[in-house]
């Protein structure tokens, strides 16, 4: 049977070698074939752009903040210990509603909740662009989380449901993985051409009009699965996700804003916070296991083998990538002395390395074990943050430190993104789909936000240092943390091949 890439047309082999075709041989070309609910490759293509623009837009929104925050600061009047304010309110909310956005999509449809979250988010970028105090902007950050809080789950969500296991779904996934790098790196290149060349709320604006090409795309080719997550009869967990959102909201609030507080942990209110949220979180552990009719996040996701290292292994790895994304930021702009436009070149590798490992990955998947990739991965993450922990201060270090540590931060964060993902959505049948992008998608923000909590404790205690040192202070945790990873990959998880087989709802069938 002669075989197709894994975006080439539909294969139709003779009707001879269907009656005689082996189980095996049936799912592998089930798992290369475009998808039924496509009627044509156009269509495809345009669904791949719409859905795969999701990640890139949320870190477009992350990483391009983060070179703006000087100029805010000098336009705006923002004082520095309020800066943290309006680039940590996007994630804190993004983070916070993730769970019961993806609980929507699985109960009404991904379709709607992603151009529902892209809809929003093109208003509230536009209204951002106006902003003209402190207040604004955080009050608009804030709203604008709640786009990527929609749209993420609900990308994953039809990823997950469409494609079934095999090289297909291994590209796309890739293809989706490799938006996280080239969104930073486009969020970087556009905030350092609006601050350099023309005026920062272009940030904003240029973010917004990119959204509504993705939302028109996605409107013209995703296909509608309304009437069949009605059918599904999907129940809302309310208590739940007051319980969580409080739980969550409190304890990021305490740990990101304990260094900048008077008396840091000592203050009252840092204090309060963190207590009252640690006791929401304990309420929705019980409120999960034992009152909840349809829980947010069911017992039976956590009974899935692998699955509880797994996402212990992946807050570590996501919370690492937030420290690096930050400070390797930091780095290169106070110590280094990088301009806006230097510190695009400096992140281009990462980007180009991110569309290479995104054509590779997508042909090599099925072909290596995930447990050989995940340690390749996590040995670069923990040689990324090592060359900037070990770099001189002064001299040329972009060849010998900065650049190896791009690569190493690319082949880290789409090798992992991609085979857990994998592994997280052929896990859970297709009315969970909504639950697995919401879930994929809390590690990683919700890593990003603990981590940087503590990274900024860890850079605020060691301040006497100096503001070289304690960067590097910075990145000696996120070292840490990757090696903590590797650890629990290596010795509780084990990933095979992601190769063509049955959905788990087949699965379920079959053992029914």
């Amino acid at each position: 049977m002669k075989e197709e890439s894994p975006l080439g047309n539909q294969v139709h082999p003779p009707v001879l070698d269907l009656e005689d075709e082996s189980e095996e041989a049936r799912w592998e070309r089930k798992g290369r074939e475009r998808p039924e609910k496509f009627k044509t490759t156009a269509q495809e293509v345009g669904f791949i752009f719409a859905v795969v623009m999701a990640q890139l837009m949320s870190e477009f929104y992350v990483s391009g903040f983060i070179v703006l925050i000087p100029t805010l600061a000098k336009e705006l009047d923002i004082p520095p210990e309020s800066t943290t304010w309006p680039a940590g309110a996007f994630s804190l909310v993004v983070s916070t509603f993730l769970l019961p956005l993806g609980r929507i999509a699985d109960m009404y449809g991904a379709y709607p909740v992603y151009v529902g979250g892209i809809i929003w988010t093109v208003v509230w970028s536009i209204i951002a662009g106006f902003s003209t105090n402190e207040i604004m902007l955080d009050v608009c950050r804030a709203f604008q989380g709640f786009g990527p809080a929609a749209f993420l789950p609900a990308s994953m969500a039809l990823l997950g449901s469409i494609y079934r296991p095999g090289p297909r779904k291994n590209l796309v996934f890739s293809i989706y993985g490799a938006m996280a790098p080239l969104g930073f790196f486009a969020g970087i290149f556009f905030a350092g051409i609006s601050a350099q060349y023309a005026n920062w709320r272009w940030y904003f604006w240029i973010g917004a009009i990119i959204s509504a090409f993705s939302g028109l795309a996605g409107f013209m080719t995703i296909p509608s699965d309304v009437a069949e997550r009605r059918a599904m009869n999907i129940k809302m967990d309310w208590l739940g996700t007051f319980t969580i959102s409080v739980g969550i909201v409190l304890v990021v609030f305490a740990l990101t804003g304990s260094s900048g507080a008077p008396h840091e942990w000592a203050t009252d209110y840092i204090i309060a916070t963190m207590v009252i949220g640690v006791v929401f979180l304990c309420l929705s552990v019980y409120v999960e296991g034992w009152v909840a009719e349809a829980p947010l996040l069911p017992p039976e996701l956590f009974k899935i083998k692998y699955m509880k290292p797994l996402v212990l292994a992946l807050l570590l790895t996501y919370g690492g990538c937030g420290i690096y994304l930050l400070y390797a930021t930091n780095y290169m702009s106070e110590i280094m002395g990088g301009s806006p436009m230097q510190l695009v070149a400096w992140w281009s590798p990462a980007a180009v390395g991110g569309c290479i490992i995104a054509t590779v990955g997508g042909f090599v998947l099925h072909l290596l074990p995930g447990t050989i990739l995940i340690a390749i991965a996590s040995v670069a993450w923990i040689i990324s943050p090592l060359l900037f922990a070990l770099v001189p201060v002064g001299g040329q270090n972009f060849w010998p430190y900065v650049f190896p540590a791009m690569v190493c931060c690319t082949i880290g964060i789409d090798i992992t993104f991609n085979v857990t993902n994998i592994f997280i959505t052929t896990s859970l049948p297709a009315r969970q789909q909504g639950l697995a992008g919401a879930l994929i998608n809390s590690l990683l923000q919700l890593g990003i936000a603990i981590a940087l909590g503590l990274a900024d404790i860890t850079v605020s205690q060691t301040a006497d240092q100096g503001v070289a040192q304690k960067y590097k202070n910075a990145f000696w945790l996120e070292v840490g943390l990757a090696g903590a990873a590797l650890v629990v990959f290596l010795g509780f998880v084990k990933l095979d091949k992601a190769k063509s087989q049955a959905t788990a709802d087949e699965k379920s069938v079959v053992q029914s």
